[in-house]
C-alpha cells in the first residue's frame, strides 16, 4: 500500500494539473484577507484547488466537495489529506466569488496554452428560476400532516377510509 496520497495518483492526472496551476496563481489578495487573530484557516490555494477540480469534474455542492475530500483520492491529493468543512467551502466561495471567477479564467487560459483544455458547458452564474406552482394549490406542512376526508353528508374523518 502506498505511503502517501501522492503515490496513489498517476503522473498525468487532472488533480496534479490543478495543483500545479493553482500553485502558480497570485493569491496575495486572498491570503491577506485572512490576516489577523483567530484559529488557523485552510489555505486559500487548497480551497481554490478543491473548487477548480470540483468544477472540472462536476462536483459543485459544498457538501459533496467536503465528502469528496474523504472519499476521492484526487480530492485528497489536492486538499493535502485535509478535510475542509462544507461551511468553510461555502463561505470561501461566497467571500471570494469575484476573485474565484477571475482565477478560474486564468486556469482555463493556462489549460488552453498547454493543450489540455476540453471545453464543455460551464456555468458560473447563480440564476434563480421562478417556479410555476400556484400559491393556492400548495399545502402547508401542518395541513399536509393532518389529512381529512369529507364524507357524503358533510361529516369529516381524520383518516381516509381503507379501500378494503
Amino acid at each position: 500500500m502506498p505511503r502517501s496520497v501522492d503515490e496513489w495518483l498517476p503522473e498525468r492526472h487532472l488533480a496534479r494539473f490543478v495543483v500545479e496551476v493553482t500553485d502558480g496563481l497570485d493569491l496575495r489578495a486572498m491570503v491577506s484577507a485572512y490576516r489577523g487573530p483567530g484559529s488557523a484557516a485552510h489555505h486559500p490555494r487548497m480551497l481554490l484547488g478543491v473548487l477548480v477540480y470540483g468544477y472540472a469534474t462536476g462536483v459543485l455542492s459544498s457538501r459533496k466537495l467536503e465528502r469528496a475530500t474523504y472519499d476521492s483520492v484526487a480530492f485528497r491529493f489536492i486538499a493535502a489529506n485535509d478535510h475542509p468543512g462544507r461551511d468553510t467551502i461555502a463561505a470561501f466561495r461566497r467571500r471570494f466569488v469575484k476573485e474565484i471567477e477571475a482565477l478560474f479564467v486564468q486556469v482555463l487560459l493556462v489549460a488552453r496554452e498547454m493543450g489540455v483544455l476540453q471545453m464543455g458547458t460551464i456555468g458560473l452564474d447563480g440564476t434563480k428560476i421562478h417556479a410555476n406552482a400556484s400559491r393556492h394549490s400548495a399545502l402547508s406542512h401542518e395541513h399536509a400532516g393532518n389529512p381529512r376526508v369529507e364524507e357524503p353528508g358533510g361529516r369529516r374523518n381524520c383518516r381516509p377510509k381503507s379501500p378494503i
